[in-house]
């Protein structure tokens, strides 16, 4: 099958003319030129959108005559059909560098903003060190969870299947070789995954030991003394 003329194809999708009867039938089974017909539209329309090529101005009709008649060295005196059909091809030979250079501004925004926000995206976070957390002998055994102490002074807690508490329940970093020495981070709330912040000045390799405990609504500060889930920090 025949393939419609590249710059004919250029011209349909700037919608400077319309469809021929034979050119409908012919891009109703042809997938190859219905194809690239669309793959112009989009670009063309894509272009409209730029703010610098919708403020171009289309060029004077005087010029196209200055062009046509300055590369076929005929003077303004040539047949008026055989200057529509010089102009038609003109001008599709001047539009389809134009078509290409808006799709090359196009993947050039697109790639800019692709290494812009790659530049700009957070760094991984680094984790200094872990801990599995395991349930206390009177806790479910099917109460676990796990720890990250990341590099910016924070700990993620992922902790599974807590027994239900009428108060709420509570992380703590102690001290094993004087369990009595302790640091409250916080309450854990309703979700799996918890982000608490690390006090500043606390040593981490001397207060090593995760602790998850269940604390009644008393109004003291104090560990309960019912852990539910310990495990020891490693580097």
């Amino acid at each position: 099958m025949q393939h419609l003329d590249p710059d004919r194809l250029v011209l349909l999708a700037l919608s400077e003319e319309t469809e021929g009867p034979g050119e409908s039938g012919h891009l109703n089974e042809c997938a190859v030129c219905r194809h690239e017909l669309d793959a112009l539209r989009t670009v063309a329309d894509l272009g409209a959108e730029s703010e610098d090529l919708r403020d171009l101005p289309a060029p004077p009709e005087h010029i196209w005559r200055r062009v046509e008649d300055g590369i076929s060295g005929e003077t303004p005196a040539a047949a008026p059909l055989e200057r529509s059909v010089r102009t038609r091809r003109t001008r599709s030979r001047w539009l389809t560098p134009v078509l290409a250079a808006t799709a090359a501004a196009i993947l050039a925004v697109a790639g800019t903003v692709t290494v812009d926000r790659f530049v700009r995206r957070a760094p991984a976070e680094t984790v200094t060190a872990r801990a599995t957390l395991a349930p206390l002998p009177r806790v479910p055994g099917a109460a676990a969870g796990s720890v990250q102490v990341l590099s910016d002074g924070a700990m993620r807690i992922d902790v599974r299947n807590l027994p239900l508490t009428t108060g709420f329940h509570e992380v703590w970093l102690i001290d094993p070789d004087d369990p009595t020495k302790m640091v409250a981070l916080g309450n854990l709330p309703d979700r799996p995954v918890t982000v608490l912040p690390v006090p500043p000045g606390i040593d981490m390799n001397r207060y090593r030991l995760v602790d998850v405990s269940d604390e009644p609504h008393d109004g003291d500060a104090a560990h309960s003394g019912r852990s539910l889930l310990r495990g020891t920090l490693t580097y």
